[in-house]
């Protein structure tokens, strides 16, 4: 990889081998402070072309720069270009090829890659918090770094905060809890810079198992400690099929609301939403989904966002291995199904140009900068398929001599097909053609040769679903249902229902209300699609203190067409407490 067009950073000439933080947290003005040092590799250390080392920002304030010489430092000049509104602006550096250099900088109480939360917006409610969230290019504005995934740096960093409160990092983090206001860490493995990440807030720890413990604010850390119990033995059975954890431990940040994501898959310290942690563990394919990273992502890396089903696609297919060796066979397919389904319904009504677009061929070159994508799954879809073709006695050590061979490397999409046809295709030909395999890499959709998921309960459910918009009979038993099948309830009823059925099933099952956020999503999406009143103030609660993209975004997206006004209202009260990744994407459904 010698370009990424998200990235003004020219990793042919030089890229970052280490970096070196020295931050410092201010609360109160809500920045970061301190220097960035690179450790260099020079493509070429004779001559004196290319003699510039280019890195990204965005809103960041250069303080000074400076290069390191037999004797000491020395300052060098540099330039930030004008800023575009997606990339940044390009921080050139004019060098003699120095092998370290030193950015001094502070960032911007706006940051797009950080969050800064009043007490009255965490659980304790006492003290302040912030977290990053450096995916996709998020990580230039708040560290000048080579902000594309083809460059991979191990890291130290020695963070300054207020002593009350504990700093946690993608790195060695240790265990301890004890509060110094001054912390060091270490991450030796190479990492891409969108892993790059940091929190600071009232933060304790509760183990799980040897290698893997949760990391919360002391009124949630027991209530996640139980949620999260299996992630011990998820390590144990992901580790059987697909080889050794490789990064030392693997802790759990349980972050405030406001999260913008399910998870983030920060190495040896993901970052969760605490809309998983219900009491049941029906969500926790959300953990098994960013365990699954360790190896798909974290271990072997797109090499720029063109190639994103490397990373989620091979996650999602090696998520639901886990979910199915530790919940079993049913579970897991019940997972499958809604998400083929979601992906099968948004696509049906698209015309083939629209579908080109939306779910192209895995080779094609993406539009992906962070967005919420359907691509992942066609990815996930198309590892299941080659499992059910050469059966897991054949695909499984395919796919761990893939994670062995290319272990903390950055790849494109050509390099992984080159290795499919070297160590599975060739090895055994006649059991996948050159159209099926063209089918998944170059053209639109699903194939129409790829079996779709069928889940015996989900059938069941369907039944009872078509009665019930027939009939107005509710579903029998539904009080027993797992959030799986409530979700195959809702996902598949029409958008809009009569006011006379919502409040039925409403009243027979609570749904308004509910403490579930992925039941919540899709209820109150229908309810706001459908002008059902009577559920509106509790819509309105949930938008204001959930920050999940995922969960909040459909919501709005069906205010939107039924009452713009009364969305406006709602995100004007539930902005402050926001991402901004999360703002933004509102803004843009609101026209605002």
């Amino acid at each position: 990889m010698t370009h990424d067009r998200h990235s003004y950073a020219e990793p042919a000439l030089v890229r970052t081998t280490h970096l070196e933080l020295d931050l410092a947290l201010d609360f109160d003005e809500k920045v970061l402070a301190g220097s960035a040092t690179h450790t260099l590799a020079w493509t070429d250390t004779e001559s004196h072309s290319g003699d510039r080392l280019v890195l990204d920002t965005r809103d960041l304030t250069v303080l000074g720069v400076e290069g390191q010489t037999a004797d000491g430092w020395e300052p060098l000049e540099y330039s930030l270009a004008m800023p575009d509104k997606e990339l940044g602006a390009a921080l050139t550096i004019r060098t003699s090829k120095h092998p370290r250099v030193k950015v001094s900088y502070r960032t911007a109480p706006t940051a797009t890659g950080l969050q800064w939360l009043e007490p009255a917006m965490t659980a304790g409610g006492v003290m302040p918090f912030m977290f990053s969230q450096s995916q996709a290019i998020h990580a230039r504005s708040w560290v000048p770094v080579q902000d594309t995934p083809s460059v991979r740096f191990s890291y130290a960093a020695h963070v300054t905060a207020p002593p009350e409160l504990m700093v946690l990092m993608s790195a060695d983090n240790g265990t301890t809890s004890r509060r110094t206001g001054s912390y060091d860490v270490v991450m030796p493995e190479p990492i891409p810079s969108y892993l790059l990440a940091i929190a600071a807030g009232d933060l304790v720890f509760e183990p799980l198992g040897e290698r893997s413990g949760v990391w919360a604010e002391p009124a949630t850390v027991r209530q996640a400690a139980t949620e999260f119990s299996d992630t011990e033995e998820m390590m144990r059975v992901t580790e059987e099929l697909f080889g050794p954890y490789r990064w030392g431990r693997y802790d759990l940040l349980v972050l405030p609301p406001s999260f913008p994501y399910g998870g983030m898959e920060n190495p040896r310290m993901t970052f969760a939403t605490p809309t998983v942690v219900i009491g049941d563990k029906s969500l926790v394919s959300v953990i098994a989904h960013e365990l699954a990273h360790s190896w798909s992502g974290n271990l072997v890396t797109q090499d720029s966002w063109d190639d994103i089903w490397l990373n989620e696609g091979f996650t999602s297919y090696v998520e639901n291995r886990i979910v199915e060796a530790v919940y079993g066979t049913e579970f897991a397919l019940m997972e499958t199904a809604i998400k083929q389904h979601a992906t099968v319904v948004k696509l049906d009504p698209l015309t083939p140009a629209e579908l080109a677009v939306e779910l192209p061929g895995l080779h094609h070159r993406s539009e992906y900068h962070g967005k919420t994508s359907t691509g992942p799954l066609k990815g996930s879809w198309f590892l299941s398929w080659l499992e059910e073709r050469f059966s897991r006695e054949v695909f499984d050590p395919f796919l761990r001599g893939y994670f062995d061979r290319f272990a903390f490397r950055s790849i494109n999409t050509d390099n992984f097909v080159e290795h499919l046809r070297e160590h599975l295709l060739s090895e055994h030909p006649d059991v996948v053609t050159d159209d099926e395999l063209a089918a998944w890499l170059y053209e639109p959709g699903i194939p129409a040769f790829a079996a779709r998921a069928v889940s015996p309960r989900f059938q069941v459910v369907d039944e009872a679903r078509d009665l019930w918009l027939k009939t107005g009979e509710l579903p029998h038993g539904a009080g027993q249902w797992t959030t799986q099948e409530w979700l195959r309830f809702l996902d598949a009823a029409p958008d809009v229902l009569s006011p006379l059925l919502l409040q039925q099933l409403d009243r027979a099952f609570g749904l308004t209300g509910t403490a579930n956020g992925e039941i919540a999503r899709r209820w109150y999406q229908i309810v706001a699609a459908s002008s059902y009143e009577a559920a509106y103030a509790e819509m309105a609660e949930f938008l204001t203190k959930v920050g999940r993209m995922k969960l909040v975004l459909p919501v709005y997206q069906a205010l939107a067409g039924t009452d713009r006004a009364f969305a406006a209202e709602v995100f004007a009260k539930a902005r402050p407490g926001y991402h901004p990744i999360t703002t933004a994407a509102v803004q843009r459904i609101l026209g605002q």
